[in-house]
């Protein structure tokens, strides 16, 4: 079982809590870059959230 595997186990049905400290973590990191990785702050936040939303999906569904 892979560490994503885990941890969306853990996160099931807290999801919008989750978003939360996704958003706050990445928040800091600008703060104490200054900015200065903003870009990839924001990818890899929208790309955690989307793993957070695929994971309601079953195998027979379709990614989005």
């Amino acid at each position: 079982m892979s560490m994503m595997d885990k941890l969306k186990g853990l996160l099931k049905g807290h999801e919008d809590q989750a978003g939360k400290g996704i958003d706050k973590g990445g928040d800091y990191i600008d703060e104490r870059t200054q900015g200065k990785y903003r870009g990839q702050v924001d990818t890899a936040q929208d790309r955690l959230k989307e793993q957070m939303r695929d994971q309601d999906r079953g195998p027979d569904q379709p990614p989005r």
